[in-house]
């Protein structure tokens, strides 16, 4: 590797920590009291050095919302840009959004911060991460749809995506302050995964579909398919 290829691998791998930690105090403190100053002192580098990479702390913080986004929107569209039924699809969907907000508490911090400071000058530059995501289903869920897909009960496309994403949202960002004597453990694998499978019996209740069968293993076992 040469003297530049190395140079540019250093300066990437900065610039991925500077975010990094950015993302963290902006989910910790909010965008007003987060300082430059701690965002270089939690990298362990000298708040000169961020300028480098980005000219100012607003800068930064697009920067973050932008990283955070696109990592969301390329996991969802993963999940539902795949050959299964629509009912799958939505299922895979979903379950894309638990994972990624379960393992990246800070999104969910971060966009409750920006949907209550978002007046009328922030809300179209939140609206430029979010219209993504609105395209992809349209694309994806409605447009996509198939003549066995009208069995499906008729469901407000607005109303089912506030109901799975303000659960989860709620779920990681508040309910670890709300119940302190749990904190973190709801955060446990074990506990997302619960948490998992009651946002996606509430999206079978919806849609008016069904769970999966039981494994062989347990088909023996007296079963009532999950609603």
């Amino acid at each position: 590797m040469g003297r530049a290829e190395r140079l540019g691998s250093r300066a990437e791998r900065t610039r991925g920590a500077i975010l990094e930690a950015a993302e963290g105090l902006f989910a910790e403190r909010g965008f007003a009291t987060t300082r430059l100053e701690d965002v270089a002192a939690r990298v362990g580098i000298r708040r000169a050095s961020i300028v480098y990479y980005f000219k100012d702390k607003r800068e930064l913080y697009e920067a973050v919302l932008e990283s955070v986004f696109a990592a969301l929107l390329r996991q969802i569209e993963a999940a539902l840009s795949s050959a299964d039924p629509l009912p799958q699809r939505v299922e895979a969907g979903v379950s894309a959004w638990v994972d990624f907000v379960g393992s990246r508490p800070s999104f969910a911090r971060i966009l409750l911060r920006e949907v209550a400071d978002a007046g009328p000058e922030r809300a179209s530059a939140l609206l430029r991460h979010t219209q993504p995501f609105t395209e992809l289903i349209r694309k994806q869920v409605f447009e996509r749809s198939a003549p066995e897909d009208q069995q499906l009960a008729p469901v407000d496309p607005l109303h089912i995506a506030s109901t799975i994403a303000g659960a989860t949202v709620f779920y990681v960002a508040a309910m670890p302050i709300l119940v302190p004597e749990v904190g973190a453990d709801l955060l446990s694998p074990q506990q997302l995964e619960t948490h998992r499978t009651q946002v996606l019996r509430i999206v079978r209740r919806l849609l008016g579909t069904r769970g999966p069968r039981p494994t062989r293993a347990h088909a023996s076992a007296p079963h009532r398919e999950t609603p």
